[in-house]
């Protein structure tokens, strides 16, 4: 990480076996928001104190704000690309919006570490917010999404994913901190599963088994793997993942929880853009003939240290 920027929260950690999304609206009144904000510089310690427990479960959790949220708990300044979760397509083949105004992602290598962390944060957080999504996801294999395809593998590494999933100096004062859209999809794996594997193969726009990357001259221009590349000047643009599983057999519910760090909402908008209208128009991501986005929702994630401070900021009073 470079030296002159606020330490980030976990945005970049690896990839985990277990992980816990909760989306929660606030609830309205001062005492309620003087709750959420006074978590803020807690939260660190919370991991801290469950995590030490078992030191190699990796456990850790990043908070993220929505724009209303961020103007009712921080007033100004806020984050200069922050802005509601815009919707895109429209009928069946739609990337909705849902209510969120917290976003807690936990991920740990073991389910109980994430599972009491939560229950210590919504115990901390009661009664000052309703929870309106929770997901328990898992990871699927080798990295698997419930589709049977690898997920994640244009994922940046290293330096490069703290470079496209932190934001720098196109905002200063809101460095180290990122942009985070999550999606919950359902999938019909009963039509999906009667689809032969090379059907499945030209959806995906790689090989199912190998992951390897169809060939360009038979990869469908409507592939997932095409409508998700985004260039800006002649170079990729990426976001770093960290979806995961989830579902319920004996309800017939198999998901995937989608969640995508980046220094800015813009590719990950284009990218759902793509996918749900079409690049051009019309040219649509055919996976979403078997998937369904049903919740969407966008959240700021401040760095380590604004996320401390945060507790000291209230919005201005009015008149």
């Amino acid at each position: 990480m470079p030296n002159d920027l606020p330490e980030p929260q976990a945005v970049c950690n690896p990839i985990t076996r277990s992980a816990i999304f909760i989306v929660a609206t606030l609830t309205p009144g001062d005492d309620h928001a003087d709750t959420v904000r006074s978590l803020c510089p807690d939260i660190a310690a919370l991991v801290r104190a469950v995590g030490t427990r078992v030191p190699t479960g990796n456990l850790s959790c990043v908070c993220g704000f929505g724009s209303a949220a961020w103007d009712t708990l921080f007033g100004t300044p806020r984050p200069a690309a922050l802005h509601p979760f815009r919707e895109f397509g429209d009928g069946k083949r739609r990337a909705i919006g849902t209510p969120g105004d917290i976003l807690l992602h936990i991920r740990a290598d073991h389910m109980d570490l994430c599972f009491e962390l939560a229950a210590l944060l919504m115990q901390r957080l009661a009664g000052a917010v309703t929870v309106v999504d929770e997901v328990h996801g898992f990871r699927y294999f080798d990295l698997r999404d419930m589709v049977g395809f690898v997920d994640g593998t244009e994922n940046p590494r290293g330096r490069e994913a703290f470079d496209f999933a932190v934001i720098g100096a196109q905002d200063p004062g809101f460095a180290g901190g990122s942009y985070v859209i999550v999606q919950k999809y359902l999938h019909d794996m009963v039509a999906w599963d009667t689809l032969p594997v090379e059907a499945q193969e030209r959806i995906i726009g790689r090989k199912k088994l190998s992951d390897v990357e169809l060939d360009e001259a038979v990869k469908p221009s409507s592939s997932h793997s095409s409508l998700t590349t985004i260039e800006k000047d002649g170079q990729e643009v990426k976001i770093l993942r960290h979806n995961m599983a989830f579902g319920r057999p004996g309800a017939g519910e198999f998901g995937t929880y989608f969640i995508g760090y980046a220094n800015s909402p813009e590719p990950t908008e284009q990218m759902l853009e793509n996918m749900f209208v079409g690049r051009p128009p019309g040219n649509y991501d055919r996976l979403l003939d078997y998937s369904r986005a049903v919740t969407g929702g966008l959240f700021f994630v401040p760095s380590e240290p604004l996320l401390e401070a945060l507790a000291d900021r209230k919005p201005a009073a009015v008149g």
